[in-house]
């Protein structure tokens, strides 16, 4: 029996191929093989939402591949991931293949181990059409929201903005919390610890439970301490536990790689995908908790065999996530048994982490001993308190503890020595130290997650892909940023003496943080005042919440995008004929020298300030805002600084040289010509002698010489240096310096890439090749200057004629304007700078 297996990808298929005999082919579909069509809506809000998928051009050449293999076979095993994506991939998989249903059988499977996917292959199924249909809610809900608001957006804040359903939300939150931190104001007020010790000269550390306010309410509690007796006035000893946590969801293990590593969700997810494909773990989408038999059975042989019964507690836990559909099961090591792995050491640290939590959520509660001592202040009424644990029985945590988000400073409690009450101590050292209240932490990428499955907003699958179109819109970023010096006052009781200092900390650094740029809080506003449901958190969960009723088939997914389109449309509609213009303007103050309004805003190209209005008779003037700046907290004396371009820096051989910054960013004009600052100069600060270096280094582009008559030159452009010849554009080698290639190496690429590019072609009519049948990346199509149109699946390459070209590029009169597959913009980056006499900031 001839049989094919198909799953998503390579790697996958690669591991499989390992536990399946002689009659299994196994392939990989290398992710979707179908989609929404682009460049139009794609779906039909008149006929049921019925959506229009097309294979995509660089998927055409998998899917021939597929049908020839799966023409011939007698069993088609659709080994797809166990999701709703997964199951959505299987549909279109057996819709683009014509798959019969008598021949095509599903399978899915949590691990990739020769046991799983044996069983799996003794017990198929069909595809599940429920869980199909919740994936192309989403996908087609999507669509709608991205395709009907994003035009708007682009009429009414700036250009090629976008938004989404579960991405705007997120942005939303993180938009909250910055203006959340900008309006805290920091109180401060007086911490008081002190250092005492017992008759043996042991330390016992402690704290006054209460704060003061002001400096003065300090001192004076430390006066009253000048020569007063301490005594332990009581002693409180208490067990306590400490529980495991659960083994990993999805959202716990981006979260913890987060916290413990610094793993972006992205990357986290990467390493996961690698360790399932190659069998090493279970599937890392789920948010679920449980464990299976088999998976408690492992982990019982291993606790017993490693630490012994004693630190045993079989535990079910059961899941909180509202609709957990995505598996069944926890992530876990797919064999406990494995206890290192072989692999970079990314893989390896996601590993050990993922097999230590799995072991850690099966072994006995950590047993403690809490003690709290209460020490008496003879000469005032308020008391010390001192803290302190003994581990009795270590139980999980001899293999693992989780990491914590908290940012706030805390002590980890030690053990205090043997004490009695009524146990004199003498007072080494009373401290009151000045502290301040801190703002809300920005979320991190892992404390985000955390936010959205509080919320119930997205679903495993969707929190990567979230946070990565965030930071890629520029909605967000996520970076670093360096904390100011701050002063603190701290006030030491020490040999009867009272001691007044003032120290200095650095405060508010910040590490791996996502903090909103200009556009994502004008585009934010923009939703928040227009479109109130989408924004809405509790609608956007109740969404998922309905997703998941259509995987149950409990909601029929048509009705459900009905009832919600039909009022989102409305609203799109009215936005698009009554919503005001958003820019994030802000007025600043007035031009001492011509009395002009000074405003921030968002201009067509980023955030600027600007002086004047366009109805004035003198053209406003603009100025870029600096990276390190923002729109809503640049004050008006830094605003008119940015003004101070273009700067004259003086000569450099007799000609003037000017720094500015123009729409394509900072700039040097030198004798005429204009060249491109380095990413890492400021046009504000750079000197004379740094713009000397930089114009007297190498540049490009750079001619080289003639070939048959015609320049050839080296230059660099958005896709790395390339040599250009006529209308040829030839890559340099990886690692080959654009200012070390030879005439000679110039015309070798050139006449190569010519030559490769004739071998390309089809049928050609003109002299110049504008219109031509060529061999493209995807297959054969339609070639005219540079763009590249499909060819009708009814049409030969080899027969079209000339007409049908035309006719197909929507040249012949009265023709509809036709999809193009791509565009060539080889050498536009390095157009760019010939451009700069046209740079505007605004």
């Amino acid at each position: 029996m001839n049989s094919v297996v198909i799953v998503e990808s390579p790697a996958k298929a690669k591991t499989i191929n390992k536990f399946l005999g002689k009659d299994f082919t196994v392939k990989s579909s290398i992710g979707h093989i179908r989609d929404l069509v682009e460049g139009e809506l794609g779906v039909d809000v008149n006929n049921h939402f019925k959506p229009k998928y097309e294979v995509p051009a660089k998927k055409r050449k998998v899917v021939a591949e597929l049908k020839k293999i799966v023409k011939g076979a007698d069993m088609v095993w659709l080994a797809t991931d166990e999701d709703r994506e997964g199951e959505a991939i299987a549909w279109h998989l057996s819709e683009a293949l014509g798959l019969n249903e008598k021949n095509t059988k599903r399978i899915t499977y949590s691990e990739i181990t020769k046991d799983a996917i044996q069983a799996a292959i003794k017990n198929p199924r069909t595809i599940d059409k429920n869980l199909v249909d919740a994936q192309q809610a989403r996908r087609v809900l999507d669509r709608l929201v991205g395709y009907e608001i994003s035009p708007i957006l682009w009429k009414k804040v700036k250009p090629a903005l976008s938004a989404g359903r579960v991405q705007s939300v997120a942005v939303r939150l993180i938009v909250e919390r910055e203006r959340e931190i900008q309006n805290f104001k920091s109180v401060s007020s007086y911490k008081v610890s002190a250092v005492f010790l017992n008759k043996k000269n042991e330390v016992v550390k402690a704290e006054l439970p209460k704060r003061f306010q002001t400096k003065e309410e300090a001192k004076s509690f430390l006066e009253k301490c000048t020569g007063a007796e301490f005594s332990i006035a009581g002693i409180e000893t208490k067990p306590a536990k400490k529980s495991p946590s659960a083994p990993f969801t999805t959202s716990t293990l981006q979260q913890e790689a987060g916290r413990k590593f610094g793993y972006s969700v992205a990357q986290t997810m990467r390493i996961a995908q690698g360790l399932y494909e190659s069998g090493k773990i279970t599937y890392m989408r789920t948010d679920s908790v449980n464990l299976s038999e088999t998976a408690l059975g492992q982990a019982k042989n291993e606790i017993e065999k490693l630490y012994g019964k004693d630190f045993l507690n079989i535990r079910h836990y059961k899941t909180k996530s509202k609709g957990a559909q995505e598996a069944h099961e926890a992530i876990r090591p797919s064999y406990l048994s494995v206890y290192k792995i072989e692999g970079d050491a990314q893989e390896q640290r996601i590993y050990d982490l993922i097999w230590k939590r799995t072991i850690a959520s099966q072994m006995s509660d950590a047993l403690i001993e809490k003690t709290t001592a209460t020490i008496r202040v003879s000469t005032t009424e308020e008391s010390f308190v001192a803290q302190g644990e003994v581990m009795k029985f270590e139980g999980f945590l001899k293999v693992y503890l989780e990491g914590k988000d908290d940012e706030d400073e805390g002590n980890a409690e030690g053990m205090l020595p043997s004490l009695k009450i009524g146990e004199k101590l003498s007072g080494r050292e009373i401290t009151a130290v000045e502290r301040f209240t801190y703002h809300p932490p920005r979320y991190t990428e892992a404390t985000l997650v955390r936010k959205l499955e509080e919320l119930g907003i997205g679903r495993p699958s969707t929190y990567a892909p979230t946070i990565f179109t965030i930071q890629k819109r520029n909605y967000v970023v996520k970076e670093d940023r360096d904390g100011v010096k701050r002063n603190f006052n701290c006030l030491t009781l020490k040999n009867g003496n009272i001691t007044e200092e003032k120290k200095s900390e650095n405060t508010g650094a910040e590490k791996s943080k996502l903090f909103p740029t200009d556009i994502g809080m004008v585009v934010n506003d923009f939703l928040m005042d227009n479109f109130k449901d989408i924004m809405d958190f509790n609608f956007t969960a109740k969404v998922e919440e309905e997703f998941d009723e259509i995987a149950e088939g409990k909601l029929i997914w048509t009705k459900m995008l009905a009832e919600f389109y039909k009022p989102f449309h409305k609203t799109v509609e009215k936005t698009t004929e009554t919503s005001a213009r958003q820019s994030g303007e802000r007025v600043l103050g007035k031009d001492p020298a011509t009395g002009k309004q000074v405003i921030v805003r968002l201009g067509k190209f980023g955030p600027i300030v600007q002086i004047g209005h366009q109805d004035d008779k003198e053209k406003p003037r603009y100025a870029s805002l600096r990276k390190d700046q923002r729109m809503d907290t640049i004050t008006f004396e830094q605003a008119m600084e940015l003004f101070n371009l273009p700067r004259s820096l003086g000569t450099h051989k007799g000609d003037e040289v000017i720094v500015s910054i123009g729409r394509f960013g900072p700039y040097i004009k030198y004798q005429g010509a204009y060249v491109s600052l380095p990413k890492d100069e400021d046009p504000h600060t750079i000197s004379l002698e740094r713009v000397k270096e930089i114009l007297d280094a190498p540049r490009l582009p750079k001619v080289l010489g003639k070939f048959q008559d015609e320049d050839i030159s080296v230059a660099k452009g958005r896709f790395g240096p390339y040599v250009k010849y006529k209308n040829i554009f030839a890559s340099l080698g990886k690692g080959e310096d654009p200012f070390s290639v030879t005439l000679e190496r110039a015309i070798e690429l050139a006449t190569a890439k010519e030559k490769k590019d004739k071998d390309k072609i089809i049928k050609s009519w003109d002299e110049d090749g504008r219109v031509r049948v060529v061999n493209g990346r995807y297959g054969p199509c339609i070639q005219f200057g540079r763009k590249f149109f499909r060819i009708p699946t009814d049409k030969k390459p080899q027969d079209i004629t000339l007409d049908e070209c035309l006719e197909i590029a929507g040249l012949n009169e009265g023709k509809k304007k036709p999809k193009v597959v791509a565009t060539r913009n080889r050498a536009a980056s390095a157009k760019g700078k010939t451009k700069a006499k046209t740079r505007k900031a605004g």
